[in-house]
């Protein structure tokens, strides 16, 4: 198996679970994640944020906020891919639309409602967010690669929630599930050791923790012993940018990027408020060429999907 630094689009059409989960882990700590918000209006029109981001050296790209019932990608152009086929346009299909854009694999928020905890300065979350079995049949059916079960500020998700949502998912989903909190999300404490080795027991291939620096308390060495425990539990780990960081300064980046690849990550992701629904794209390159070099970033930044 490849590792996913030297993996191009013609090698992530053939992937499945266990391919992507062994390339992420092949790679030592050298794989970018970048989350964007395809819905709203992109940084630039002319091209989605997932493209943006890829270009700037994502190797895996996580949509937030989308509806998956009714699954909508701003930037999209309906004279693409489907277009040549009778009464087929691509937003029949974005999913695949955009992974034939982008050539990297394609996640999807889902969030754990714990609706037990509802209160009155809880967001209300679209039915295409929650998630449910319906929710995980659907993903299914669109492509989509993995998905995170985590949750937006104020959306009332809780440990519990998420832990019975990983098992949910394994029912009905075949791909790579990622689950964790960036931030408290509403309810729960987020540095919970016991509800992470809950999450790998009941089926999450990827724990996401906080990176080091990106909420209160989260330093480097705590980091370590909890990856060192998600991994003896058997799941990989992320280390999540996911408190407006991504939009702050690049040598910002660069300490988080470098102090959570000191701490075990397998994964760096970099989330979406940098601008428009994505991360400050000179963040997206600094944070990859810190943890790996310019080498692999600019790889990835001009590896064509063609191949």
């Amino acid at each position: 198996m490849k590792r996913i630094l030297d993996c191009r689009a013609s090698d992530f059409l053939t992937f499945n679970r266990q391919d992507l989960i062994e390339s992420i882990r092949k790679s030592e700590g050298r794989t970018i994640l970048a989350e964007v918000i395809p819905t709203v209006q992109p940084l630039y029109p002319e091209v989605t944020n997932a493209e943006l981001a890829r270009a700037f050296g994502a190797d895996m790209i996580l949509l937030n906020l989308l509806d998956v019932f009714h699954p909508y990608i701003k930037g999209l152009e309906s004279h693409a891919l489907f277009g040549d086929l009778p009464g087929e346009e691509v937003s029949d299909h974005p999913i695949l639309e955009l992974k034939r854009l982008t050539g990297v694999p394609i996640g999807v928020n889902l969030e754990p409602v714990d609706f037990s905890e509802k209160s009155p300065d809880m967001d209300e979350v679209k039915q295409g967010r929650l998630a449910s079995l319906e929710a995980f049949q659907k993903v299914s059916e669109l492509g989509i690669d993995f998905v995170c079960l985590t949750g937006n500020p104020n959306t009332g998700v809780t440990n519990e929630a998420i832990e019975q949502a990983i098992i949910r998912a394994r029912q009905q989903f075949a791909g790579v599930i990622i689950a964790g909190k960036m931030h408290q999300a509403g309810v729960g404490n987020v540095l919970d050791q016991d509800a992470y080795v809950r999450f790998a027991e009941a089926g999450a291939d990827i724990i996401l923790v906080p990176a080091p620096g990106t909420i209160p308390g989260v330093r480097e060495d705590e980091f370590y012993q909890l990856a060192q425990t998600i991994k003896e539990a058997g799941s990989l780990v992320l280390a999540a940018i996911g408190t407006s960081q991504e939009g702050a300064d690049e040598q910002t980046i660069r300490e988080i990027g470098l102090s959570a690849k000191r701490g075990g990550a397998d994964i760096v992701h970099i989330g979406d408020a940098g601008h428009s629904g994505i991360a400050v794209p000179e963040n997206i390159q600094a944070l990859s060429i810190a943890i790996r070099g310019r080498r692999h970033t600019y790889i990835r930044m001009a590896a064509s999907v063609n191949r």
